[in-house]
């Protein structure tokens, strides 16, 4: 969007393209992948799909609702009242700017995911526009399990092999030492602030990044192909029922 003028958008929406998708994320530690994975990949898979969706790409919303990471060095976090508000500002604006479907392609877990998933509906309700939000690394964890054989976790072998995918420059492999993952703890057994690791295994043993290149390019392959799926999928199903 922001490479274009206001006389080509004009022209391109909603007559040619009806779809945008809006990257969010958010800056926190990922082990030894960059503080910003959670912005480059919902940016870089937005790059990769739009012209299979039909779709414009709007300017990522880097900054987000972190949490339990936010007290290691390059984090932030947004005042959730904050964040909500800017997001349905922006949700707002590209409903007026006449897209007809939005789609959030969010790179960043816990508290986001609740706020977004609200907004979804009341905004879509209020502008008359279809809204999916997608938490990429969830949706995907089949395919997670299909290329590494296991599952993955935040700053684990997932989304490291997603950024390597990108750029291998981004992930400094000689800092890594396995050491640095925990495993995430059973519900209703332990927290801790700020959370002991910056690489959080989902189930205990698995995940642990092993930077093969590989594997990151299927990796990032299989997960742009599966969400450029669902909003294709998406999109179809809303126009059949005419909503």
């Amino acid at each position: 969007m922001e490479r274009i003028n206001w006389i080509e958008f004009r022209e391109w929406v909603p007559e040619e393209i009806r779809t945008v998708l809006l990257p969010l994320g958010t800056l926190e530690p990922h082990g030894v992948a960059p503080n910003g994975t959670d912005i480059l990949a919902p940016v870089a898979m937005a790059r990769e799909i739009a012209p299979r969706v039909n779709a414009m790409v709007a300017p990522a919303i880097p900054y987000g609702f972190t949490g339990i990471m936010d007290a290691y060095p390059g984090s932030f976090t947004i005042p959730e009242p904050a964040f909500s508000g800017y997001v349905r500002a922006v949700l707002a604006g590209l409903a007026k700017n006449k897209f007809k479907n939005i789609i959030l392609l969010n790179g960043h877990g816990g508290g986001q995911t609740a706020v977004l998933s609200a907004l979804a509906q009341e905004v879509g309700r209020e502008t008359g526009t279809r809204i999916l939000v997608v938490n990429w690394w969830s949706y995907c964890s089949d395919v997670t399990l299909e290329v590494f054989g296991e599952d993955g976790g935040h700053g684990a072998e997932n989304e490291t092999a997603y950024i390597m995918a990108i750029d291998p420059a981004l992930v400094q492999e000689r800092n890594y030492k396995p050491e640095m993952a925990t495993a995430l703890p059973p519900p209703n057994t332990w927290s801790a602030y700020p959370f002991p690791s910056t690489i959080m295994l989902y189930k205990e043993g698995q995940g642990y990044p092993k930077f093969d290149p590989v594997k990151a390019k299927s990796y990032f392959t299989k997960v742009n192909d599966k969400m450029a799926g669902l909003i294709q999928e998406t999109i179809r199903k809303w126009d059949m029922a005419g909503v």
